[in-house]
């Protein structure tokens, strides 16, 4: 099984390293079911590997020059022939669906933004998806980036050692909103686990949990509609 590549582009590519060392991507890529690949922007820009100018038609701030983000995509395709996204708050809304989707692909190309945004060509001529985390503004693509290759990469065959457990995940399913979990011990401080769940009636508990789910859902509608 080829692993799932992700290649990150970003001014600063020392963030990833750390986060993805441990937990579930870093088995994933220890066990080579994942390869990711943080590329520092600047060794694209050529001397004196400036990767940002002021903004045609004036405006605070900077924008991201075109040239070093194409030569660094173009590097990489070779290996990595999945989408090239951008992370943007004004993109698709992240969603366990997208992730699916994404989750399918050979790969992906994730060019992480800074300043007051990349210059529109690259969106225009080089750009496969734009992708959204919500709508907020952040200070560069890496947070987001790092919450997309999380969604995506748990959802790769042998990556969450066990596989049930993404059947339970919140979005997993239509009706899949998640329920309240509890753990040992059976009373803590004075608070009680429900005790439907200490009765050991495995069709009792699904029905407690199918009914609490349900009461997230009322809660909050736009569990449902981002299914």
């Amino acid at each position: 099984m080829t692993a799932l590549r992700f290649d990150l582009i970003s001014i600063f590519p020392e963030v990833f390293e750390p986060v993805f060392r441990s937990g579930v991507v870093g088995r994933g890529i220890r066990s080579r079911l994942l390869s990711l690949y943080a590329h520092d922007l600047r060794a694209y820009a050529g001397d004196p590997r400036q990767v940002d100018d002021a903004p045609f038609g004036g405006g605070p701030g900077m924008v991201m020059k075109p040239e070093p983000i194409f030569a660094a995509v173009e590097a990489v395709r070779s290996q990595n022939p999945g989408p090239v996204v951008l992370m943007e708050p004004w993109g698709e809304p992240l969603s366990q669906a997208l992730a699916r989707e994404l989750a399918q692909e050979p790969g992906m190309v994730i060019v992480c933004g800074r300043y007051e945004g990349i210059d529109d060509r690259v969106r225009q001529s080089l750009a496969d998806r734009e992708i959204s985390i919500g709508d907020y503004v952040l200070s560069g693509g890496e947070l987001p980036a790092m919450v997309l290759v999380d969604a995506v990469a748990r959802l790769v065959p042998g990556v969450v050692g066990d596989e049930a457990s993404l059947a339970q995940d919140a979005f997993a399913s239509s009706a899949a909103t998640g329920y309240p979990q509890f753990t040992r011990p059976a009373e803590w401080r004075g608070l009680r686990v429900p005790e439907v769940l200490l009765s050991g009636d495995h069709a009792a508990i699904e029905r407690w949990r199918q009914g609490k789910s349900r009461t997230r859902r009322e809660r909050e509608p736009r569990l449902t509609e981002k299914l």
